[in-house]
């Protein structure tokens, strides 16, 4: 940072009940108040790599594809995303005679001969070798996918100085990686960001939860839902996997989680409980739950998707309704309810020349392992899903050896992608899937509102690649990095000291600091001074903390005001709550920004949303960015948020900023700001 660009007088007024008091303090110039880094780490970290000393320059540097497989076209065109998103730069095709990036298969005869040369030779499906020096790039997959893979590994190594050298050979441990995404009216603007970074990332397939898809049948029948996806955009989305390389396994639910077919309080006639109120499950004994539902939907699925397989749910099932309810039910019995349906439907769907799966845990529980799987077919997939941390995944082995192709199926607590990937891996199972439930209808949360099932997508991917790699410790920055790329620049600011307005230490030495609950439950952690937090530099002197309802903040202030009288793109605010407010999305206060034309913007801080408790480490939206992790004095986990909100005004001075509280459990206290754009 160079102090000598400038030190100007900053006006802070802080009010304290009915007391004002201005006092001018130093904020400092720099030119990297933001800097987007490339990641020093690889994710899916390979099984082999090395980085010699040295970067491959960019001047004069192309891309040459050798071969005519779609996946080698994939391979260029994300290189060249890769270019225009970090580095605002086209990657043009290779000239003659200078260094190149290129990307092959052991199939050209040149590019094999120079892998075994390199000493680098790739083998097995999907594996690659990559390296780079002084002679250019080189990508050679095993076989085209492997190509495509090793070119997502190639982006990593991008850096604003050129690609860093490398020697890599990689190839999965799990044959299948997949993914959960959904089909909502909120499809298009999620998954067209969803789709690359997953496949970026090395999954190889989308389980699409494909509900409330408005079919065709579903519009016939009247209980189309209106927010699900049309069947234009179905298409697109599985059109779109597929040019990355992702296969397309559709998810529609069935005997279960049938709500979708109750829609409108339509085909009540076909209510597993005909008491439910919410119906849950369908009859298996009514012929028209399949000719006039459920086969004409799949057929629908196939013809749209045309998978290879299709996830037919079957979870849960007597996790609500009465099951059997129907005398007849209860004659026939559960067991064979139960195996006639996924019979009936595995059948229909192998007569179309598709595979079916379900989830375990009906089928495999303790009450009918010793019974049931024996009356399925042995060609039906079998997920089972098991969201502990840990390594207790002995059910995984077990369905295996019953005879069934065998997939996990992780969620989001951290070591359960992890703990789950090596259990498959050990006990060969066909692979994993990363579930993410985020609700049929809200697909944006997965980025504002239920971010914590986004981030795991990023653990998964390694743990599912490589379960033999140490966890991914950044994983949060990594998602909200993919899923929105930032370009690799320095932009210019101000950092700005905030001492005359703080009103608690980041310390706590006699419960008089911080929260006021002692030295061993503070901030201390959090050193004072400028520094980087993040991709923005702040100078953190202390908390502006406000008043809230707990007796220790009850007499702070109810509001800070920052004079700032100049322009800005943007301001980032560092900050938290000193508790968790009561509920999510709770407005704990606000930001009030004043303009010298007079004008004033309020940015709301929803809990949850903009800002959340230090203690409070489930990043659930990625409105704020990731600024400070770290621990207690007695260990617990704690981290504050950087907000950046982007002025839509930047031309107009901006007078002041106020920060508000609302006086609530939540109080929020300032720790740093950093003027964008100056």
């Amino acid at each position: 940072m160079n102090h000598a660009i400038g030190l100007r007088a900053l006006l802070i007024t802080a009010a304290l009940g009915l007391n004002a008091r201005a006092t001018p303090v130093i904020f400092t110039a720099t030119p990297e108040a933001r800097v987007q880094t490339p990641f020093q780490t690889l994710v899916p970290q390979p099984k082999s790599a090395s980085f010699p000393a040295g970067t491959l320059a960019l001047t004069g540097l192309g891309v040459r594809v050798a071969g005519n497989a779609p996946e080698l076209g994939w391979a260029a065109r994300d290189l060249r995303a890769e270019w225009q998103s970090r580095l605002g730069a086209a990657l043009p095709d290779a000239a003659a005679g200078t260094p190149a990036i290129v990307i092959g298969t052991l199939a050209d005869a040149t590019l094999a001969a120079q892998a075994k040369a390199a000493g680098l030779t790739p083998s097995g499906a999907e594996g690659y070798a990559l390296w780079v020096d002084a002679g250019g790039a080189y990508v050679v997959g095993a076989d085209a996918r492997g190509a495509y893979l090793g070119a997502q590994t190639l982006r990593q190594l991008l850096t604003p100085a050129g690609l860093r050298y490398a020697r890599i050979t990689d190839a999965p441990a799990l044959r299948q990686r997949v993914a959960m995404i959904y089909l909502d009216q909120y499809s298009k603007g999620v998954n067209d960001a969803l789709i690359p970074m997953l496949a970026q990332l090395k999954y190889n397939a989308v389980l699409v939860m494909s509900n409330y898809v408005q079919w065709d049948t579903a519009k016939a029948g009247g209980y189309a839902h209106p927010g699900g996806a049309s069947k234009a955009e179905a298409r697109r989305v599985a059109d779109v996997a597929r040019s990355y390389g992702l296969e397309v396994i559709p998810l529609l639910e069935t005997l279960s989680h049938a709500g979708w077919m109750f829609y409108g309080g339509k085909n009540q006639d076909l209510r597993q409980d005909p008491d439910s109120q919410n119906p849950w499950a369908y009859d298996t004994l009514n012929p028209d739950t399949y000719s006039r539902v459920v086969l004409p939907i799949l057929k629908e699925a196939v013809d749209l998707f045309q998978p290879r397989t299709i996830h037919l749910g079957h979870d849960e099932v007597r996790n609500r309704d009465r099951f059997p309810a129907r005398e007849n039910g209860k004659a026939a019995g559960f067991e064979t309810l139960f195996v006639n349906d996924v019979v009936t439907l595995h059948d229909y769907l192998k007569s179309l020349g598709v595979n079916s799966m379900i989830w375990h845990d009906t089928a495999f529980a303790d009450a009918v392992i010793g019974t049931l799987p024996a009356r399925l077919p042995k060609d039906l997939q079998v997920a089972y899903w098991n969201y502990a941390p840990g390594n207790s995944f002995g059910l995984l082995g077990t369905i295996q050896k019953l005879g069934f192709p065998t997939f996990g199926a992780s969620w989001s607590d951290p070591g359960n992608p992890e703990g789950h990937a090596k259990a498959a891996a050990a006990t060969g199972a066909q692979g994993m899937i990363q579930t993410r439930w985020t609700g049929y209808f809200g697909n944006p949360s997965v980025w504002d509102g239920n971010a914590d099932q986004g981030t795991p997508f990023v653990r998964a991917a390694s743990a599912f690649w490589n379960p033999a790699a140490p966890p991914v410790q950044d994983a949060e920055r990594r998602y909200r990095d993919l899923y929105q790329p930032t370009p690799y620049r320095a932009e210019a600011g101000v950092t700005v000291n905030l001492t005359p307005v703080v009103t608690r230490s980041l310390t706590d030495e006699d419960g008089h600091g911080w929260i006021g609950k002692g030295a061993d439950i503070d901030l201390r952690n959090l050193k004072s001074g400028v520094q980087r937090l993040g991709a923005y530099l702040f100078d953190v002197q202390g908390a502006v903390m406000l008043r809230g309802s707990r007796a220790s903040v009850k007499t702070l202030p109810e509001r800070a005001t920052v004079d700032l009288n100049r322009t800005a793109r943007a301001l980032v605010f560092l900050h938290a709550t000193g508790w968790p407010a009561a509920t999510n999305r709770e407005k704990i206060g606000q930001y009030d920004i004043e303009y010298a034309d007079g004008t004033k913007i309020t940015q709301p801080l929803e809990y949850g949303r903009h800002i959340r408790a230090w203690t409070d480490t489930a990043p659930t939206s990625m409105i704020p960015a990731p600024g400070w992790n770290g621990v207690t004095g007695e260990g617990l986990s704690v981290a504050v948020p950087a907000l950046e909100w982007v002025n839509p005004k930047p031309t107009v001075p901006i007078r002041s900023v106020t920060l508000v509280s609302a006086g609530g459990n939540a109080n929020p206290a300032l720790l740093g700001l950093t003027v964008l754009g100056n």
